[in-house]
């Protein structure tokens, strides 16, 4: 069982060698003893917070206390902390530092296959937009690819059935962007106009945008 150590409320002195005001101290027989005279002084305090280093600094000393406080509040003691060896401390400290390094380069390589990634789907989203809409400028095409496929952006590009470049969810997301962009649909929002109505107003000039894209460009002469 963990040996318990205190941080007490008020002023408190060593019993034995009435050194204080104590930060902690034990309790032996109900009279408070400084770490010195407890046999625990070249222990370090390390507050909690950190489970990882807190449990690393626990494994490597031999001799390790729970720093408890009175939470008068709640009525029951709290804990604060441990006290561990020193060299204990800093080999933990060690090698959270490590793993941390190690972590980052991990996270820094994800980053980097993520956005490798997010740029050959775009593109292939984009290819799939070319195919239905032969008539679309690659440009806008491209555009309309980035903004529905923008990674955790929940857009449609984003779906099962986006990232499987189904038919149907690409014209969905062209159809999207024509709403938003070649329309007045977001002023007849902030106007009022519920959002089916909206809609409903706008679906031949859409379908015109639509037919027009679907329409192979004929090659100049």
């Amino acid at each position: 069982m963990d040996e318990v150590v205190f941080e007490p409320l008020k002023a408190v002195h060593c019993s034995r060698c009435r050194a204080g005001p104590l930060r902690h101290h034990i309790r032996d027989g109900g009279r408070p003893r400084c770490l010195d005279c407890a046999g625990l002084g070249e222990l370090v305090f390390l507050p909690r917070g950190d489970a990882a280093l807190t449990r690393r600094a626990r494994v490597r000393s031999s001799r390790h206390a729970v720093v408890v406080r009175y939470n008068r509040r709640r009525r029951r003691h709290e804990r604060q902390g441990l006290l561990v060896e020193a060299a204990a401390l800093a080999g933990a400290r060690a090698s959270c530092l490590a793993d941390a390094a190690a972590r980052a380069r991990r996270r820094d390589r994800d980053r980097v296959r993520r956005t490798a990634e997010d740029v050959r789907f775009t593109a292939a989203f984009a290819g799939e937009i070319r195919r239905l809409f032969p008539g679309i400028p690659p440009e806008r095409a491209l555009a309309i690819a980035a903004h529905a496929s923008l990674r955790g952006s929940g857009r449609v590009g984003r779906s099962a059935a986006g990232r499987a470049l189904d038919p149907d969810t690409v014209a969905v997301a062209v159809r999207a962007a024509v709403r938003h962009t070649d329309t007045d649909y977001d002023a007849l929002l902030v106007a009022g106009v519920p959002r089916f109505e909206a809609r409903a107003r706008l679906a031949a000039r859409i379908d015109a945008v639509l037919d027009g894209w679907r329409a192979p460009v004929e090659p100049a002469a």
